[in-house]
């Protein structure tokens, strides 16, 4: 994947569409993650001022946001945000490709798992509970592998359920073996 680094240029700001975002509750638990963030593209200039906008409230002004540039096409410099403030963009090869780093001279740092734009609905919304779980000791990187096998293993059931409903249904034995009908305990079958 090629990154642009792009210079800040002045545009038309479309109204911002609301940050979809989990955090995780203030609790005396600290974990790895803050929550997550799942925007609607890949388009920095376009999703973090949202972002910004909405942890206004619960964390303070945001001055400053580092990604890993694998995952975003065109990193700008600085981007402007509500009223006077401009956020400025570092990247890092070295952080979790998964992660997005917030950093406020006055309150701290937070770091949020980036759910990818293309994610299923149900898939991110798992990944948005997970991540904001107080005191969990994931990573970024772990809760999106973890995700991807359970995203196998429900396309390998959804697959075999298909494969069910096609054959008009199959036997199981207990321990989750085919088996034949004739071995059912059926009126014919010798079984009384």
């Amino acid at each position: 994947m090629t990154t642009t680094l792009a210079h800040a240029e002045s545009r038309v700001v479309a109204p911002l569409a609301p940050a979809r975002l989990s955090l995780t509750p203030k609790t005396a638990l600290v974990g790895r993650l803050d929550g997550a963030w799942w925007p609607r593209s890949r388009d920095l200039e376009t999703e973090l001022p949202a972002l910004v906008a909405a942890l206004a409230e619960p964390w303070g002004r945001i001055t400053r946001v580092t990604v890993n540039p694998t995952r975003w096409p065109v990193i700008p410099h600085t981007i402007p945000v509500t009223g006077q403030q401009t956020l400025h963009v570092g990247w890092f090869t070295e952080q979790d490709p998964d992660k997005l780093i917030l950093l406020s001279y006055t309150v701290g740092r937070w770091d949020l798992l980036v759910v990818p734009p293309e994610t299923e609905p149900a898939a991110a919304a798992r990944l948005m509970f997970a991540a904001a779980i107080p005191g969990s000791l994931l990573t970024a990187s772990v809760l999106m592998t973890n995700e991807a096998a359970i995203g196998r293993g429900i396309r390998d059931a959804q697959r075999q359920e298909s494969g069910w409903e096609s054959e008009g249904g199959a036997c199981m034995s207990p321990f989750g073996d085919p088996i034949d009908r004739r071995a059912l305990p059926l009126p014919g079958n010798g079984w009384r």
